[in-house]
Formats: C-alpha cells, structure tokens, sequence
C-alpha cells in the first residue's frame, strides 16, 4: 500500500515536473518529434503552454490518487480518471490545432 502510493505521487510528480519545463521553458524536446513538426514557429509558445498544462493535469490526477489512497478511499481511481480524461482532451485539442494530427 505505501509502495503504491509513494510511486503514484512519484510518477503524478514527474509529469508535474515535465508539463512545466513544456510550458515555461518551452521544452518542445521532451516529446517525440513528430508531435510538433508540423506546428509553425509563431504557434510553438502557445502549443508548448497547451501541452503542458494537459500533461500537468494528468499528473495532478496520478497525484490525486496516491492522496486518496493514503486515506483508504474507495474512490481512489476518481483522480486518475479524472486527470487522464481532462489531459487528454487538452492534449487531444492542441494536436489537432497546432500540428493537424497525433502521429505524421
């Protein structure tokens, strides 16, 4: 159980960590290539800020549930569901805007 939880805070941490070095630092580096060769050079702080904040908000909810576990909720999968289904509609919005697709 601690295991499970300090390894969900770890992870939804990480992901915190790197949606923020996305949108403040703009580094577009830590995706795979093809997720923003097609965006142009005047959308890239903009595309850089969407994408991190979806991949923040999908940390938060790993985080979320780690929280939740810690005090033996049944609901402890809330967090996650919620932060995957809200990160991936933003992250889904900002591909299709910026880049036209997921994978060129």
């Amino acid at each position: 159980m601690i295991l499970g939880i300090i390894i969900n805070l770890a992870v939804g941490l990480l992901c915190v960590v790197m949606g923020l070095l996305i949108w403040l630092k703009q580094k577009v580096s830590l995706l795979h290539d093809y997720h923003y060769k097609n965006v142009k050079e005047e959308d890239m702080l903009s595309y850089c800020k969407y994408i991190g904040i979806g991949i923040i908000v999908i940390g938060l909810g790993i985080c979320a549930t780690g929280i939740l576990d810690i005090f033996e909720s049944s609901m402890w999968w809330l967090g996650l569901v919620v932060g995957f289904v809200a990160g991936f509609a933003i992250l889904n919005h900002t591909q299709k805007k910026y880049n036209g697709k997921w994978i060129d």
